[in-house]
Protein backbone atom coordinates (compact mmCIF):
# COMPACT_ATOMS: atom_id res chain seq x y z
CA UNK A 1 0.00 0.00 0.00
CA UNK A 2 1.49 3.33 -1.09
CA UNK A 3 1.36 6.53 0.97
CA UNK A 4 0.20 6.98 4.57
CA UNK A 5 -2.49 4.50 5.64
CA UNK A 6 -5.72 6.25 6.65
CA UNK A 7 -7.50 4.73 9.66
CA UNK A 8 -10.95 5.54 11.06
CA UNK A 9 -11.66 4.75 14.73
CA UNK A 10 -15.25 3.82 15.58
CA UNK A 11 -15.32 3.65 19.38
CA UNK A 12 -17.81 5.13 21.87
CA UNK A 13 -15.44 5.19 24.86
CA UNK A 14 -13.63 8.45 24.18
CA UNK A 15 -10.72 7.85 26.55
CA UNK A 16 -9.93 4.55 24.80
CA UNK A 17 -10.44 6.09 21.36
CA UNK A 18 -8.11 9.01 22.14
CA UNK A 19 -5.44 6.62 23.41
CA UNK A 20 -5.72 4.50 20.25
CA UNK A 21 -5.49 7.63 18.11
CA UNK A 22 -2.26 8.75 19.82
CA UNK A 23 -0.73 5.30 19.38
CA UNK A 24 -1.65 5.21 15.68
CA UNK A 25 -0.19 8.66 15.07
CA UNK A 26 3.03 7.61 16.84
CA UNK A 27 3.18 4.58 14.53
CA UNK A 28 2.95 6.88 11.49
CA UNK A 29 -0.68 6.34 10.49
CA UNK A 30 -3.22 9.01 9.54
CA UNK A 31 -6.28 8.99 11.82
CA UNK A 32 -9.19 10.33 9.76
CA UNK A 33 -11.54 10.62 12.74
CA UNK A 34 -12.98 9.23 15.97
CA UNK A 35 -16.65 8.33 15.63
CA UNK A 36 -18.79 7.11 18.59
CA UNK A 37 -21.84 5.79 16.67
CA UNK A 38 -22.29 3.40 13.78
CA UNK A 39 -24.74 5.67 11.98
CA UNK A 40 -22.24 8.54 12.07
CA UNK A 41 -19.48 6.24 10.82
CA UNK A 42 -21.47 5.43 7.68
CA UNK A 43 -21.93 9.14 6.94
CA UNK A 44 -18.25 9.87 7.57
CA UNK A 45 -17.02 7.06 5.32
CA UNK A 46 -19.12 8.32 2.42
CA UNK A 47 -17.28 11.65 2.56
CA UNK A 48 -13.76 10.61 3.58
CA UNK A 49 -13.04 6.97 2.85
CA UNK A 50 -10.36 5.39 5.07
CA UNK A 51 -8.09 2.46 4.20
CA UNK A 52 -8.84 0.57 7.44
CA UNK A 53 -11.54 0.82 10.12
CA UNK A 54 -10.97 -0.01 13.78
CA UNK A 55 -14.46 -0.99 14.94
CA UNK A 56 -15.60 -1.50 18.53
CA UNK A 57 -18.13 -4.34 18.60
CA UNK A 58 -20.12 -2.97 21.57
CA UNK A 59 -21.26 0.38 20.16
CA UNK A 60 -24.19 2.22 21.70
CA UNK A 61 -27.05 3.35 19.46
CA UNK A 62 -29.20 1.64 16.88
CA UNK A 63 -26.25 -0.13 15.23
CA UNK A 64 -23.63 -2.05 17.14
CA UNK A 65 -20.19 -2.57 15.57
CA UNK A 66 -21.15 -5.76 13.76
CA UNK A 67 -24.32 -4.28 12.26
CA UNK A 68 -22.30 -1.21 11.22
CA UNK A 69 -19.73 -3.46 9.53
CA UNK A 70 -22.52 -5.23 7.64
CA UNK A 71 -23.78 -1.88 6.32
CA UNK A 72 -20.26 -0.81 5.37
CA UNK A 73 -19.68 -3.98 3.36
CA UNK A 74 -22.83 -3.34 1.33
CA UNK A 75 -21.39 -0.07 0.01
CA UNK A 76 -17.63 -0.12 0.50
CA UNK A 77 -14.75 -2.59 0.35
CA UNK A 78 -12.93 -1.44 3.48
CA UNK A 79 -11.01 -3.82 5.79
CA UNK A 80 -12.30 -3.88 9.36
CA UNK A 81 -10.40 -4.74 12.54
CA UNK A 82 -12.67 -5.38 15.51
CA UNK A 83 -11.94 -4.05 18.98
CA UNK A 84 -13.73 -6.06 21.64
CA UNK A 85 -13.89 -6.69 25.36
CA UNK A 86 -16.54 -9.36 24.76
CA UNK A 87 -15.22 -12.57 23.23
CA UNK A 88 -18.20 -14.87 23.86
CA UNK A 89 -19.09 -17.44 21.19
CA UNK A 90 -22.26 -15.69 19.99
CA UNK A 91 -20.54 -12.37 19.34
CA UNK A 92 -17.54 -14.05 17.73
CA UNK A 93 -19.66 -16.11 15.32
CA UNK A 94 -21.76 -13.11 14.37
CA UNK A 95 -18.68 -10.94 13.83
CA UNK A 96 -16.95 -13.68 11.84
CA UNK A 97 -19.72 -13.50 9.22
CA UNK A 98 -18.53 -9.97 8.31
CA UNK A 99 -15.04 -11.33 7.44
CA UNK A 100 -12.92 -9.02 9.62
CA UNK A 101 -9.20 -8.78 9.01
CA UNK A 102 -8.38 -9.12 12.72
CA UNK A 103 -9.71 -9.09 16.29
CA UNK A 104 -8.01 -7.10 19.05
CA UNK A 105 -9.15 -7.92 22.58
CA UNK A 106 -9.35 -5.13 25.15
CA UNK A 107 -7.25 -4.25 27.01
CA UNK A 108 -4.48 -4.48 24.41
CA UNK A 109 -0.88 -3.41 24.11
CA UNK A 110 0.51 -1.05 21.51
CA UNK A 111 2.35 -3.99 19.91
CA UNK A 112 -0.97 -5.87 19.44
CA UNK A 113 -2.40 -2.87 17.60
CA UNK A 114 0.74 -2.40 15.52
CA UNK A 115 0.91 -6.03 14.41
CA UNK A 116 -2.79 -6.24 13.54
CA UNK A 117 -2.57 -3.15 11.32
CA UNK A 118 0.69 -4.20 9.66
CA UNK A 119 -0.78 -7.60 8.80
CA UNK A 120 -3.90 -5.90 7.43
CA UNK A 121 -1.85 -3.49 5.29
CA UNK A 122 0.14 -6.44 3.88
CA UNK A 123 -3.05 -8.36 3.13
CA UNK A 124 -4.56 -5.35 1.34
CA UNK A 125 -1.49 -5.07 -0.89
CA UNK A 126 -1.55 -8.78 -1.70
CA UNK A 127 -5.28 -8.68 -2.53
CA UNK A 128 -4.91 -5.63 -4.75
CA UNK A 129 -2.04 -7.19 -6.68
CA UNK A 130 -4.03 -10.39 -7.13
CA UNK A 131 -7.10 -8.45 -8.24
CA UNK A 132 -5.02 -6.48 -10.71
CA UNK A 133 -3.64 -9.65 -12.30
CA UNK A 134 -7.04 -11.38 -12.30
CA UNK A 135 -8.75 -8.47 -14.00
CA UNK A 136 -6.05 -8.06 -16.61
CA UNK A 137 -6.00 -4.38 -15.68
CA UNK A 138 -4.86 -1.64 -17.99
CA UNK A 139 -1.12 -1.05 -17.84
CA UNK A 140 0.03 1.91 -15.77
CA UNK A 141 1.35 4.26 -18.42
CA UNK A 142 0.03 7.12 -20.48
CA UNK A 143 0.50 5.81 -23.97
CA UNK A 144 -2.35 5.52 -26.45
CA UNK A 145 -2.60 1.80 -25.66
CA UNK A 146 -3.85 2.50 -22.13
CA UNK A 147 -7.40 3.36 -23.18
CA UNK A 148 -7.19 2.72 -26.93
CA UNK A 149 -10.85 3.16 -27.76
CA UNK A 150 -12.93 6.06 -26.49
CA UNK A 151 -16.04 6.96 -28.45
CA UNK A 152 -18.76 9.49 -27.74
CA UNK A 153 -21.05 6.90 -26.18
CA UNK A 154 -18.68 4.22 -24.88
CA UNK A 155 -15.18 3.36 -23.74
CA UNK A 156 -13.30 0.08 -23.88
CA UNK A 157 -11.10 -1.29 -21.09
CA UNK A 158 -8.70 -4.22 -21.23
CA UNK A 159 -9.74 -7.37 -19.37
CA UNK A 160 -8.07 -10.79 -19.73
CA UNK A 161 -6.59 -9.96 -23.15
CA UNK A 162 -9.96 -8.69 -24.37
CA UNK A 163 -11.47 -5.24 -24.69
CA UNK A 164 -14.70 -4.82 -22.71
CA UNK A 165 -17.22 -2.16 -23.67
CA UNK A 166 -18.61 0.19 -21.02
CA UNK A 167 -21.40 2.48 -22.15
CA UNK A 168 -20.84 6.07 -21.03
CA UNK A 169 -24.42 6.30 -19.76
CA UNK A 170 -23.81 3.36 -17.40
CA UNK A 171 -20.80 4.87 -15.61
CA UNK A 172 -21.64 6.41 -12.22
CA UNK A 173 -18.24 7.73 -11.17
CA UNK A 174 -14.53 6.94 -11.19
CA UNK A 175 -12.57 6.87 -7.94
CA UNK A 176 -8.82 7.23 -7.42
CA UNK A 177 -7.13 4.47 -5.45
CA UNK A 178 -3.49 5.61 -5.39
CA UNK A 179 -1.98 4.45 -8.70
CA UNK A 180 -5.19 2.60 -9.51
CA UNK A 181 -8.62 3.87 -10.49
CA UNK A 182 -12.00 2.19 -10.10
CA UNK A 183 -14.87 2.68 -12.52
CA UNK A 184 -18.25 2.17 -10.85
CA UNK A 185 -21.36 1.27 -12.84
CA UNK A 186 -24.77 0.03 -11.77
CA UNK A 187 -23.75 -3.62 -12.05
CA UNK A 188 -19.98 -3.82 -11.89
CA UNK A 189 -16.71 -2.29 -10.70
CA UNK A 190 -13.63 -2.14 -12.96
CA UNK A 191 -10.12 -1.82 -11.56
CA UNK A 192 -7.62 0.02 -13.76
CA UNK A 193 -3.90 0.37 -13.15
CA UNK A 194 -4.01 3.97 -14.25
CA UNK A 195 -4.08 7.28 -12.37
CA UNK A 196 -7.20 9.39 -12.21
CA UNK A 197 -5.31 12.25 -13.87
CA UNK A 198 -4.51 10.10 -16.92
CA UNK A 199 -8.11 8.92 -17.20
CA UNK A 200 -9.42 12.47 -16.86
CA UNK A 201 -7.31 13.58 -19.82
CA UNK A 202 -8.85 10.93 -22.06
CA UNK A 203 -12.54 11.01 -21.13
CA UNK A 204 -15.04 13.02 -23.23
CA UNK A 205 -15.41 16.51 -21.72
CA UNK A 206 -19.17 16.81 -22.21
CA UNK A 207 -19.93 13.75 -20.06
CA UNK A 208 -17.47 13.87 -17.16
CA UNK A 209 -16.07 16.29 -14.61
CA UNK A 210 -13.37 15.83 -11.98
CA UNK A 211 -14.94 17.46 -8.91
CA UNK A 212 -12.38 16.26 -6.35
CA UNK A 213 -8.80 15.04 -6.41
CA UNK A 214 -10.16 11.50 -5.91
CA UNK A 215 -13.33 11.53 -8.03
CA UNK A 216 -14.53 11.99 -11.61
CA UNK A 217 -18.31 11.94 -11.97
CA UNK A 218 -20.68 11.30 -14.85
CA UNK A 219 -22.74 14.49 -15.05
CA UNK A 220 -25.82 12.64 -16.28
CA UNK A 221 -25.88 10.42 -13.17
CA UNK A 222 -26.08 13.18 -10.54
CA UNK A 223 -29.11 12.87 -8.26
CA UNK A 224 -28.38 15.75 -5.92
CA UNK A 225 -25.92 18.66 -5.56
CA UNK A 226 -25.18 19.83 -2.02
CA UNK A 227 -22.74 22.39 -0.67
CA UNK A 228 -19.80 20.03 -0.23
CA UNK A 229 -20.77 16.95 -2.20
CA UNK A 230 -22.94 15.43 -4.90
CA UNK A 231 -25.06 12.30 -4.61
CA UNK A 232 -24.95 9.55 -7.23
CA UNK A 233 -26.82 6.31 -6.66
CA UNK A 234 -27.13 7.06 -2.92
CA UNK A 235 -23.38 7.65 -2.56
CA UNK A 236 -22.19 11.04 -1.31
CA UNK A 237 -19.15 12.08 -3.36
CA UNK A 238 -17.05 14.94 -1.97
CA UNK A 239 -16.67 18.07 -4.09
CA UNK A 240 -13.91 20.64 -3.75
CA UNK A 241 -15.00 24.26 -3.30
CA UNK A 242 -13.12 25.31 -6.43
CA UNK A 243 -15.16 22.91 -8.58
CA UNK A 244 -18.66 23.80 -7.38
CA UNK A 245 -19.09 26.75 -9.77
CA UNK A 246 -17.66 24.72 -12.64
CA UNK A 247 -20.13 21.94 -11.92
CA UNK A 248 -23.11 24.28 -11.73
CA UNK A 249 -22.11 25.92 -15.00
CA UNK A 250 -22.11 22.50 -16.67
CA UNK A 251 -25.58 21.58 -15.39
CA UNK A 252 -28.93 22.93 -16.46
CA UNK A 253 -30.02 24.71 -13.29
CA UNK A 254 -33.15 26.74 -12.56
Amino acid sequence: MDGVTKILIVEDEMVIAANISLQLIELGYDVTGIIPRGEEALENIAIDRPDIILMDIQLKGNLDGIATAQQIHKRFAIPIIYLTANTDEAHFNRAKETHPYAFISKPFKKLDLQRAIELTVDRISIERNAESKENGSIEAHTSENTLPYILNDRIFVRHNEKMLKIDIKDIYYIEADRNYSRIFTATREYLLVMTLKDIDEKLPYNHFLRIHRSYIINLSQINEVAGTHVVISKKAIPMSKSMRNELLSRLQTL
